[in-house]
């Protein structure tokens, strides 16, 4: 039991590790793609997604949480408010998306995540500023999560049939979503 849980803090901390460096990667392109302020790749947000897919719910939210915590480090409090209430409500609606009766495909539940995370940084925005103010950032933002959850969708297809094979024990609906 011992070494289990010390496998699982350590597969935390790694995907910890990897959330910090893919958020700076993500914070140094943007500018270099001409992206507008607060749009991101949603490469971090991968990690959340696999440890949700491969591990548990409650590591998928310490994920979420410890990469707000980054955010608030080291590009501020709003930084770090947008990144909480995006990453929670991403990480919500794709636990519900886990568990709801019918299929989903890993394209639906990307992009479902990466709406949902920009939906949750709108409703922190329109706190922190007004919403009139953040309501017209909306149909950018929501484009944009299309299209990033589209890619994030890409790379989860590339990638976790490799890391399913490495975690045998993993539940059919998980398997089902990118076909592996």
């Amino acid at each position: 039991m011992q070494n289990g849980k010390a496998y699982q803090v350590a597969l935390t901390g790694m995907l910890f590790a990897l959330c910090m460096a893919l958020s700076w990667l993500e914070s140094a392109l943007a500018p270099l793609l001409g992206l507008m302020p607060a749009m991101k790749l949603g490469l971090a947000n991968i990690c959340i997604m696999y440890a949700l897919l491969f591990l548990r719910p409650r590591t998928a939210l310490a994920l979420a949480v410890l990469k707000a915590g980054f955010a608030f480090l080291t590009r501020g409090p709003t930084a770090g408010l947008l990144s909480l209430s995006g990453g929670l409500l991403s990480l919500l609606v794709l636990w519900a998306l886990l568990v709801l009766p019918v299929p989903v495909t890993g394209y639906i539940f990307s992009v479902c995540g990466a709406l949902a995370h920009n939906l949750g940084q709108l409703a922190a925005a329109a706190v922190l500023l007004s919403a009139p103010m953040a309501l017209g950032y909306a149909p950018v933002l929501l484009v944009a999560g299309v299209i990033v959850g589209a890619g994030t969708a890409a790379i989860g297809r590339a990638v976790f049939p490799a890391l399913a094979r490495a975690m045998p024990d993993m539940g059919k609906k998980q398997q089902k979503i990118f076909r592996l």
